[in-house]
């Protein structure tokens, strides 16, 4: 079987087929046999007398049948389309521009969903905007680039969600406002800028329009937790869980939906059913050991614990769920001592101050841990989403400053959800 891939494109010669993206394409044979062509002389004029003898096999047709056929191809190619030129006596020529290599090696880097990766990714990502400004996978590789080292608390947030902005925007002025970066820019109003209710009519809107899309699910998911609706983020999870049971991060977030419901046992029973699909998702293993700590196993969680954070040693607020299980349960001088390596690693990462404030909580400085909610607050901690519900916090719920920050963050007590009780 021979197969051409080109952008985004793979070309079967054997079954006479295009896909983009996996999805085929609506090519009649004569326009796929021009298109094959101009990819075996990808970079080279094709005269007239040429393309009639590789794609008409010798057949004589007018230069107008030409000029109309390879007009199919660069319709079908979409925005790609310009990829083909035309100069008079010289014939046609596909130019893929090299920053398509770049785009190609950018989402190589970015599924390992590290922050080595991500950062490596994104410096494709841009050589190829550089490149050529016109390519709107670029700016959309960018975009996402950012979007994750931000809620993945891998860099500043509030730096990353800048750079999603204005790669987002430019993204969606060279090829529009599809489902994907429609969901996109709804999970930014939502982590970033708390704008709850703009945030889920985008979502539901993305989900209209791509319904098959598992992370519209899980978004839409992390947006009623942020909103106390928890019925509503699980019946949403168990909906997407009997369609997309395999996707990674459905049932990391069922576990994470049980815990903060308070349904420890479902949450540890979830737990063990997502270890065996997905062993190597940090996200489970976390969600999975607060679910055991919860339940009185703490050496089950700490194992947990200890497990996320080599799976993903580049994120280094994962080492705190380990230390504050420490001193919630005796072991103070070894979390004391995770918490000054943590303080080390600040001065150089970033370190999300969410997760600080529950360490230092569990430490016994409760006006160090409001300092760090507060700093959370203002670098714009993606995991703020979690504020109303995170079984960590409980201790904290009595405090008044907790209603001074909770009511910051949704705003106004009239927009905000029922507060969970301490």
């Amino acid at each position: 079987m021979e197969q051409i891939a080109f952008g985004p494109f793979r070309l079967d010669s054997t079954t006479t087929t295009l896909l983009r993206d996996g999805q085929e394409l609506d090519l009649r044979p004569q326009a796929f046999h021009a298109l094959k062509a101009l990819i075996h002389n990808r970079g080279r004029y094709v005269g007239y007398a040429q393309m009639i003898n590789q794609a008409w096999d010798g057949n004589l047709v007018s230069k107008h049948t030409v000029a109309v056929t390879i007009g199919e191809v660069k319709k079908i190619l979409g925005e790609f389309g310009a990829w083909i030129s035309y100069r008079p006596k010289l014939g046609y020529r596909l130019e893929v521009p090299h920053s398509d290599d770049l785009v190609k090696q950018g989402w190589h880097f970015w599924t390992r969903r590290t922050r080595e990766g991500l950062e490596k990714a994104l410096d494709c990502f841009q050589q190829a905007a550089v490149e050529n400004a016109s390519d709107f996978r670029a700016f959309e590789g960018i975009s996402l680039c950012y979007l994750l080292l931000g809620t993945y608390g891998m860099r500043t947030p509030r730096e990353m969600y800048s750079g999603f902005l204005q790669a987002h925007k430019r993204a969606v002025e060279l090829c529009g406002l599809t489902p994907e970066r429609r969901a996109d820019r709804a999970h930014g109003l939502h982590l970033f800028e708390h704008r709850f209710a703009e945030a889920e009519a985008e979502l539901l809107q993305a989900q209209r329009e791509s319904p098959e899309s598992p992370e519209v699910y899980v978004r839409l998911t992390m947006l009623y937790v942020t909103l106390n609706r928890l019925d509503d983020a699980l019946n949403i999870l168990l909906a997407a869980r009997s369609t997309y049971s395999l996707w990674p991060t459905v049932p990391a977030h069922e576990i994470l939906i049980r815990n903060c419901r308070r349904e420890y046992d479902a949450a540890v029973a979830c737990g063990k059913k997502a270890i065996e699909l997905h062993p190597y998702l940090y996200l489970v293993r976390l969600f999975y050991g607060e679910a055991l700590e919860y339940t009185g196993k703490v050496d089950e969680a700490l194992e947990q614990f200890r497990l996320a954070t080599i799976m993903s040693p580049d994120l280094s607020w994962l080492r705190v769920f380990e230390a504050k299980c420490l001193a919630r349960h005796g072991r103070r001088k070894e979390a004391q001592k995770m918490l000054a390596e943590l303080h080390q690693i600040r001065k150089t990462q970033y370190v999300d101050a969410y997760y600080l404030a529950q360490l230092l909580d569990a430490l016994g400085d409760r006006d160090q841990a409001f300092q760090e909610l507060e700093r959370a607050y203002h670098e714009k901690s993606p995991v703020l989403f979690m504020l109303d519900v995170d079984p960590n916090l409980d201790p904290l719920r009595t405090d008044v400053r907790f209603t001074v920050l909770r009511d910051k963050f949704f705003e106004s007590k009239d927009a905000a959800p029922p507060a969970v009780s301490a």
